[in-house]
């Protein structure tokens, strides 16, 4: 039996087939699963094929999802010991948590919770291994039909054929499940269950009522009284109330999901766009800009009439059906087709920053986080097969800069072919293998999200970690292969024949409006000194110095500082609390022995009162800070 080769946390280790991770290297004690080549499966699962291995612990996002995913497993087994009744839905790790929908007789109510609670505290003092089983498709109808599961029954039925059936065992409860899970139920060291509702199964009306059960899980006491204080703080950071707060953005009733930006706000989204301007053009992107309304024959050509027709916004007028443009590619293509091209003119980078609209349901939309009109930090690489590799990593060193600025962790999750995939299959696993082949050269850890990728070409899928640990899917990267052919896009090769060039579809912080609500709670509304839309704030304690703090204003917007004079005929200290609301980096108190020394009273956000300077000393060091940090 010939030998495997593996990299177990960066070491080279030899192995047999179906030896496990355990057999392997030693498991780290808080180790809850295993990464093999992009893949998270169980800590005793059978490793057939050689490749990358890497324990999963709860720092990691895919160990987290397990975690929350056996919880909801206990969740269910709970349930399932107060009310034997009960028949089992469906139940998902989420981001945060997890929740199970059941079917009752009579739905449970918030008082219910606590009783949940301890019956899964029981369970978990109680050990119990959990223990995958692989089913025929028989065994497992028999199985599930035997405990009453009709819900389990009817999932099983609408599994292809020849895919592998899964359940997991731990104690008297078994769930049908593709997994993977925890070694055993005493892992999960602390839960709490947070919300009951109602919910259709498979979201169908015409289908019986669940009773959908919410909670959240951790592997210690500690960490549940952090997430929870997180919550509160998270009510604390609502960009929907900070925004009209801070005089950033409203929304109307008027226009639902679009967004009214005051003049701090647009300053401050704008602030957002030339950064991202003048990282790509230091990089070699060239701005385009392209219609915003198409006629429907261009989104049939390019695949998104018939994958992506229900997020259109259609224009029917003078018999002739139109729609606006959800995104930009087309147009792109449009413009590519427009010339020649030679292979000396590749790479060409094409951004673009011009509207976009998605209808997005109306129960969908939520501030700037759900938006149907928003602009993207949108780009296309047309590149050359042999530039993939480069291109790739240029994209990715972008997103570096661009979340180290803002002092956001990432992780990467590469999502692979969708069932509705758009043209040919080889395409599509050279796609893929393109991609997979940029993360490991870059050495970066990644997971792997089935049959999650455009419709045209595989994705790389950034998330961004926040100040409070919430991870945004922001920047997204695809490899496409497949509207080149739709669009008969070419270059003419050194040999002199025509060959396709591929497209790479990359937003680095997405949608702009989406990114600056993250924004806003990831700072709290307290950006930082080069971001803030006012920076400097003077606040003249009597009118006798107004003046004086007119006059240091114009000394600072030469400098290109954002300056604002609170010159009312309020109390220094009232000036100073609602400098301090308005979340104003720096305030320069002045009073009469300021203006006679030249001198300024230096107030921080953070640090309070810092004293009196002179004002030379002051201008001279305010362009450190104001500027965007390298």
């Amino acid at each position: 039996m010939a030998a495997l080769h593996f990299e177990v946390e960066g070491h080279p280790v030899e192995g047999e087939p179906g030896m496990r991770a355990a057999d392997l290297a030693e498991v780290p004690k808080d180790a809850l699963a295993v990464w093999v080549n992009g893949q998270t499966v169980d800590l005793s699962r059978p490793l057939h094929d050689g490749g990358q291995v890497q324990f999963l612990t709860f720092a990691d996002s895919a160990g987290r999802h397990v975690f929350r995913h056996s919880s909801a497993h206990l969740l269910a087994q709970a349930v399932k010991r107060l009310w034997p009744e009960a028949k089992l839905g469906t139940g998902p790790a989420l981001e945060d948590g997890f929740y199970y929908d059941i079917w009752l007789p009579e739905p449970l109510a918030e008082k219910d919770l606590p009783r949940i609670e301890e019956t899964m505290r029981q369970i978990v003092q109680e050990n119990y291994p959990i223990e995958r089983l692989e089913l025929s498709r028989e065994e497992a109808l028999k199985l599930f039909h035997e405990r009453g599961e009709t819900f389990k029954e009817e999932i099983i039925e609408r599994i292809p054929d020849g895919a592998v059936i899964s359940a997991y065992r731990q104690g008297e409860f078994v769930d049908l499940c593709s997994g993977p899970h925890l070694p055993a139920t005493g892992h999960i060291g602390a839960l709490k269950l947070t919300q009951v509702s109602g919910a259709y199964w498979r979201g169908d009306e015409k289908n019986p009522m669940m009773t959908r059960i919410y909670g959240t899980s951790f592997p210690d006491p500690e960490g549940l009284e952090q997430h929870l204080a997180r919550i509160e703080e998270a009510k604390l950071r609502d960009h929907r109330k900070l925004g009209p707060q801070l005089e950033l953005f409203t929304f109307r009733e008027e226009a639902p999901g679009f967004v009214f930006w005051y003049p701090k706000g647009h300053d401050l989204y704008k602030r957002l766009e030339n950064f991202s301007r003048e990282l790509q053009s230091a990089r070699g992107y060239e701005e385009v800009a392209t219609p915003w309304i198409y006629r429907v024959g261009l989104w049939e050509r390019s695949g998104h009439w018939d994958h992506y027709r229900d997020n259109l916004f259609l224009i029917d007028r003078d018999d002739e059906l139109q729609g606006v443009k959800p995104m930009n590619c087309p147009g792109h293509c449009l413009l590519y087709k427009g010339q020649m091209h030679s292979y000396r003119d590749l790479p060409w980078r094409l951004a673009e920053y011009s509207p976009l609209s998605r209808y997005e349901r109306s129960g969908t939309l939520h501030g700037l986080m759900r938006v149907r009109g928003f602009h993207q930090d949108d780009a296309h690489l047309f590149v050359r097969p042999d530039q993939i590799r480069d291109e790739m990593f240029g994209v990715l060193d972008l997103v570096d800069v661009v979340y180290r600025t803002f002092d956001m962790p990432y992780e990467v999750v590469l999502s692979t072919r969708p069932d509705d995939y758009m043209g040919e299959l080889a395409l599509w696993e050279r796609a893929e293998a393109e991609l997979e082949e940029v993360l490991k050269a870059r050495g970066l850890k990644y997971q792997i999200n089935p049959k999650d990728g455009a419709f045209y070409g595989p994705k790389l899928d950034i998330y961004a970690v926040d100040s409070l640990g919430r991870r945004w899917q922001c920047a997204t990267v695809q490899l496409d292969f497949q509207l080149p052919e739709k669009f008969e896009l070419e270059y003419i090769d050194q040999d002199g024949q025509a060959k396709r060039p591929v497209m790479i579809h990359r937003a680095i912080m997405g949608s702009i409006e989406r990114f600056l609500g993250i924004l806003v709670e990831h700072y709290g509304g307290s950006f930082p000194m080069w971001l803030a839309p006012v920076q400097v704030r003077v606040l003249p304690i009597t009118d006798a110095q107004n003046a004086y703090a007119e006059a240091i204003a114009d000394q600072l917007r030469k400098q290109g500082v954002r300056v604002e004079v609170d010159s009312r005929n309020q109390k220094i200290g009232y000036k100073i609390r609602e400098a301090q609301v308005a979340k104003i980096p720096e305030m320069l108190v002045v009073g009469g022995r300021d203006q006679a020394a030249n001198t300024v009273s230096v107030r921080s956000r953070e640090a309070g009162d810092l004293g009196a300077q002179p004002l030379a000393d002051y201008l001279a060091g305010i362009s450190e800070r104001t500027r965007i940090p390298s």
